[in-house]
């Protein structure tokens, strides 16, 4: 099966970061307007991916820009709805102007966690999603909460693992202010993947290696050391291909 190689952007990094990532990656995920983004930066990281080929999809987050939409949070599904509403729809309009149509919504920080630990908003987040945007994949935790509703529901959702983030026992990630939660060299990424491939695996924190299905990996653009980790997956992906 072919990996997709994911990567949000649009997220107020440099516009040179953003045409690296794009050299290597297969699909965008773009902030819209709630953790970063705005419609300046929206036309603009459509259009890089556009003439890249890249998929493009919807990153919303909660709209806490101090927080980068990563502090806890809570709300209720139809909060969780009319915050989709806004921001998918507005970059779904952006693109459409631009001649692209949306792949995927996948769910950025607290907003993303907070739908794997939380059944109602699970469940509101996966039929929003069925309901204003039933051509979109999602882009969610391979193996978790969302993923599973999703399949009962029949909304189509691609597994999704991490490539510079480190994890626990109980496949979850490693929480982001505890030393070694974000990986930064690129072998280790490439470690990663490759284990993945030969085996479906995941090497955890503690050596302990966890079965997973996943259909995408992702890296993220702050990470500091994100062109070269998302080329040492790309090149990886590539050489398994080949």
């Amino acid at each position: 099966m072919k990996l997709d190689l994911n990567c949000d952007l649009g997220e107020g990094e440099a516009w040179e970061r953003t045409r690296s990532l794009l050299r290597w990656i297969t699909s965008a995920s773009l902030a819209c307007g709630g953790h970063a983004g705005d419609l300046a930066s929206m036309r603009q990281a459509v259009r890089l991916a556009r003439r890249q080929g890249v998929r493009i999809g919807a990153h919303p987050g909660a709209p806490d820009r101090a927080e980068f939409g990563r502090a806890t949070l809570q709300l209720s599904p139809d909060e969780l709805e009319f915050l989709l509403l806004q921001q998918v729809g507005t970059l779904e309009r952006v693109a459409r102007l631009e001649g692209v149509r949306l792949h995927h919504v996948k769910l950025h920080g607290a907003l993303y966690h907070a739908s794997e630990s939380d059944e109602a908003l699970a469940r509101g987040y996966v039929q929003a999603a069925r309901r204003w945007w039933p051509q979109c994949l999602l882009y969610v935790k391979a193996g978790g909460r969302v993923e599973r509703l999703a399949r009962r529901l029949a909304v189509r959702a691609w597994g999704e693992i991490f490539a510079d983030r480190a994890y626990q026992d109980d496949g979850t990630l490693v929480p982001r202010g505890r030393p070694g939660a974000v990986l930064h060299d690129p072998a280790r990424a490439r470690q990663r993947v490759e284990l993945y491939q030969e085996r479906g695996e995941l090497e955890t924190e503690s050596g302990r290696r966890i079965a997973v299905r996943a259909r995408t990996i992702c890296v993220h653009s702050d990470t500091p050391s994100a062109p070269e980790l998302a080329r040492a997956v790309s090149l990886a992906l590539a050489r398994r291909r080949g």
